[in-house]
């Protein structure tokens, strides 16, 4: 694994930071944690995923520059993705698949639209060593644990770049409530266009960045601005799948080529502390998937 990751970081490194030590600043933080225990109490398919970025630039207005490359966010994410039963899987199920994945994206508007441009490197299979966590944290909370046939047969070892854009405008609709249309096309480890659509309602949010989390859906804090107050988060989309690196349809696997997701969730925001929780309905993401999925997020901001 480290023979792997390090050279992926040090890539990164000669890439993002001569531009981001350049008269720049970190200007926010984002980390969120998503888990279907906390959705639908299950544990299997998109199981579990962490998304954290950094975000840097020579200051924050309140709103996007309209230069390319003037907010850099730098983006790391974890992914663990299982079959139903952890023990003992159909053959139709889909394979387990683990992935890490470092990236560099910049954010900036033109003509009133909000864009969102940068790629991804994502380190895929048993090389990362994602399943020797899962299995060790499973041991922990005395759960069943992936079996070596799970494992075993996993989507193999392999380095994958990913490109992604995303555009999208914000349209106020009352008092403290906006609603905010989005395009988003994906190439490399999944290969997609999506259509949806985010409403908030409520104080906080004004003036911040948001980053989206590629697999729920959900709109994470990345600048945060420490206005006390709650928010309501409402949100859908539905997605054209082409190819996808985590279902090879081979051994009678079918892809589905269409998604969809529905997600929901509330923001608080106090004096020195912040807190959000969030639920994402999926649809099934191959045929032989008997039935849907809901996902718990969390981001939890702290003070000090």
């Amino acid at each position: 694994m480290r023979r792997l990751f390090v050279p992926l970081l040090a890539v990164f490194s000669c890439l993002a930071l001569p531009a981001i030590a350049e008269e720049r600043q970190r200007l926010g933080y984002g980390l969120l944690f998503v888990n279907d225990f906390i959705g639908d109490g299950e544990d299997r398919w998109r199981t579990g995923s962490a998304a954290s970025s950094r975000v840097y630039g020579r200051g924050w207005s309140g709103e996007l520059p309209s230069n390319l490359g003037d907010i850099l966010e730098l983006r790391f994410g974890a992914e663990i993705i299982a079959p139903e039963d952890l023990r003992t899987p159909t053959a139709d199920d889909r394979l387990y698949a683990g992935s890490l994945s470092l990236g560099l994206h910049t954010h900036f508007q033109k003509a009133g639209w909000e864009m969102a441009l940068g790629g991804d490197i994502s380190l895929i299979g048993s090389q990362n060593g994602l399943d020797e966590f899962q299995s060790a944290l499973h041991d922990l909370l005395g759960v069943d644990r992936p079996s070596d046939t799970v494992t075993d047969t996993q989507i193999g070892n392999r380095i994958v770049p990913t490109v992604v854009f995303e555009t999208g405008r914000v349209f106020d609709i009352g008092v403290n409530s906006r609603i905010r249309p989005f395009l988003e096309a994906r190439a490399g480890v999944e290969t997609l266009v999506r259509a949806g659509f985010d409403l908030t309602i409520g104080r906080v949010g004004q003036g911040e960045l948001w980053v989206r989390d590629s697999v729920t859906g959900h709109r994470y804090r990345a600048i945060k601005q420490a206005t006390p107050g709650m928010a309501l988060v409402l949100g859908a989309d539905f997605t054209a799948v082409q190819d996808s690196e985590f279902l090879p349809e081979t051994g009678g696997l079918e892809r589905s080529d269409e998604r969809s997701r529905v997600r929901a969730g509330v923001h608080w925001q106090g004096e020195n502390a912040a807190l959000f929780y969030g639920m994402t309905w999926l649809s099934e993401e191959f045929e032989a998937q008997d039935e849907s999925q809901v996902l718990g997020a969390v981001q939890i901001s702290l003070k000090f």
